[in-house]
């Protein structure tokens, strides 16, 4: 078993390319939730992803509700500007999903409401100026941060 990072309608094929290419050097799963702001045949996205598609483990859903019916007794973590809890104050396990928002309006206000005690943020400065991090560098952050604590497993 390992982590898993679950894209809940991501936008921008760049940013989703450099998470393949996370997941795949950390033996994550990424789960895609729809709609999709590319097409998977998006040249910028098979760019980014390199040859990284092959040893990625990807999944589609056309819901987060249809993710959840799959795996209903998983715990999960969700990212959010709007959380009090610091990505590094969880105790994250192995299996855990770490699932992140769009890129323009990070996660739906009803999934964060209804999951608050599971709302994680990453310590940033002036929200005011600053609103967020990249999603590719917020997917990043916490995923290493979820493995350290997990003890690499697998990695060397």
């Amino acid at each position: 078993m390992s982590l898993n990072v679950v894209l809940v309608e991501p936008e921008i094929p760049q940013n989703t390319g450099n998470i393949i290419r996370t997941c795949a050097n950390t033996g994550t799963t990424l789960h895609l939730i729809r709609p999709l702001g590319f097409s998977l045949k998006d040249k910028y996205l098979k760019r980014c992803g390199l040859d990284y598609w092959d040893i990625s483990e990807i999944k589609y859903y056309d819901s987060f509700e249809e993710l959840q019916e799959k795996y209903p007794d998983a715990k999960y973590y969700f990212a959010t500007t709007k959380a009090t809890k610091a990505h590094s104050d969880v105790e994250y396990e192995d299996g855990c999903f770490l699932v992140f928002g769009k890129e323009t309006k990070g996660l739906p206000n009803a999934l964060i409401e209804k999951n608050i005690e599971n709302c994680i943020r990453i310590p940033m400065l002036n929200l005011e100026k600053a609103r967020c991090l990249n999603l590719s560098n917020s997917v990043a952050v916490v995923v290493y941060e979820a493995m350290r604590q997990i003890g690499y497993p697998g990695m060397r």
